[in-house]
């Protein structure tokens, strides 16, 4: 039976101050006592939900990436979570998947919330990133990234198998439109029988927006498996992808779907 272990951590985050959101969540991610294999991190983990990319962004070589790599080979588990990127002169809202070997992966948030003027400052992702560990395959996203479901939908290859089995959004989700963000962890399970987690903040930001976390991990029939609102939280959890691939066997939906290409 193949399991895998997850972190999530809900928390309040310092609005643009890097540096004491790296300190808080380098004495949460220390004592870490459970055995984890991956470590999930808000969007925008180092800032905040910001605006001010030619303020605060860094490069691939710059102090985030390099506490990224610092702690994950300390506690020998993958971290993750957005944060914000320049390269080429552009910005990204770029979701980091940090290796304990210092290797790393990368996602670039793909839908930009205009909503927010987030389009007027970062740059688009066009390509996913599933990641694979341990023969599990996870599927990386961010945030708005959710309303999207042609984004997350799993696609048949020729051996008519499933493209992942955990489906991960890290999230500033605003507490007005968390019964949106519930919903959709829940349809985004549902639809692609995988299990889902969503990782988002708590406490007001520097914009006076309130968060209310709702971080949730969800299972392939749509069962609530965790769920934390308002207050911070550290939550471990151990998945088994015998639930996944029974789900799939018992309940074959997936061989209706219909094909698609994403361009």
């Amino acid at each position: 039976m193949s399991t895998l272990s997850f972190t999530i951590i809900q928390t309040q985050l310092h609005w643009e101050d890097k540096a004491a959101n790296l300190d808080m969540l380098s004495e949460k991610i220390k004592n870490i006592q459970e055995h984890t294999e991956i470590i999930i991190l808000p969007e925008m983990f180092n800032t905040g939900f910001s605006m001010q990319p030619e303020k605060f962004a860094e490069t691939m070589e710059g102090p985030t990436i390099d506490w990224m790599k610092r702690l994950s080979e300390e506690k020998r588990a993958i971290i993750t979570g957005s944060l914000i990127i320049v390269e080429g002169g552009k910005y990204y809202n770029r979701l980091v998947w940090m290796l304990p070997n210092g290797q790393l992966g990368y996602y670039n948030k793909r839908h930009l919330f205009a909503f927010a003027g987030e389009d007027q400052h970062y740059t688009a992702g066009n390509k996913r990133l599933i990641a694979s560990v341990k023969g599990w395959k996870i599927n990386l996203q961010i945030c708005y990234d959710l309303r999207f479901p042609v984004w997350a939908r799993q696609q048949l290859n020729d051996e008519i198998e499933k493209e992942y089995d955990v489906l991960l959004y890290v999230a500033n989700w605003p507490e007005k439109r968390n019964h949106a963000w519930k919903t959709l962890l829940t349809a985004r399970a549902i639809e692609n029988q995988c299990f889902t987690i969503g990782v988002n903040r708590v406490g007001v930001d520097g914009n006076n927006i309130a968060h209310s976390g709702d971080s949730m991990v969800v299972g392939p029939l749509g069962e609530v498996i965790y769920h934390c609102a308002y207050e911070e939280d550290i939550f471990h959890i151990q998945l088994q992808k015998e639930e996944i691939q029974n789900t799939r066997t018992q309940f074959p939906f997936w061989k209706d779907a219909d094909f698609f290409v994403i361009q």
